[in-house]
């Protein structure tokens, strides 16, 4: 077989033109199992949702979805894997009304979803195994400070030391004065 030399994930260019999503799964200590659905832009790194609950059907993630569109418009593309939930004739439906591109990684690639996957390590290591919870909403007061500290006070390397937040003004403020230009 020929040696194949992975290449690093293309980074956009610009808020809303990929968006990660993905699972995780965790147990409150009576031993009832949730899962999370996170979100994620690819291009700031911003987290734009983790929705905490015990059941998540393709329904409730275009609830999700729809709601974080609401305040920022909806993206160019959508990057997941073949989880039931994603490969549904609802979400598919519902990206072709929004003319969003579903992006579906190869099975056993999560490196193709490296965003989201950097992300999902994070949250793990920092909360859902930090932590042991006795009730969802305890799971959820406790991701919500974590997502706007993700957001707003922690700098990532990879956006040159800013948080995903000042990386997102920054670029904002940066196509103003280049737009201003034209």
């Amino acid at each position: 077989l020929p040696v194949r030399n992975p290449s690093p994930l293309a980074t956009p260019e610009a808020l809303n033109q990929s968006w990660s999503v993905d699972f995780m799964h965790d147990a409150l200590v009576c031993g009832r199992r949730f899962r999370t659905f996170n979100v994620v832009d690819d291009f700031n790194r911003e987290a734009l949702s983790i929705e905490i609950d015990l059941n998540l059907p393709a329904l409730r993630v275009i609830r999700v979805l729809d709601r974080i569109a609401a305040s920022r418009g909806y993206p160019a593309m959508l990057r997941m894997d073949n989880g039931p939930e994603f490969i549904s004739l609802a979400l598919a439906e519902w990206a072709e009304q929004h003319a969003v591109k579903l992006e579906f990684i190869q099975p056993g690639k999560p490196t193709q979803n490296a965003f989201i996957e950097r992300f999902n390590r994070t949250y793990r290591t920092e909360i859902l195994d930090f932590y042991l919870f006795r009730t969802l909403n305890e799971v959820r007061e406790i991701t919500e400070r974590w997502v706007s500290e993700y957001n707003c006070e922690r700098p990532h390397e990879s956006l040159n030391n800013m948080t995903p937040e000042e990386y997102r003004q920054h670029n904002h403020l940066a196509g103003i004065s280049k737009n201003a230009w034209n």
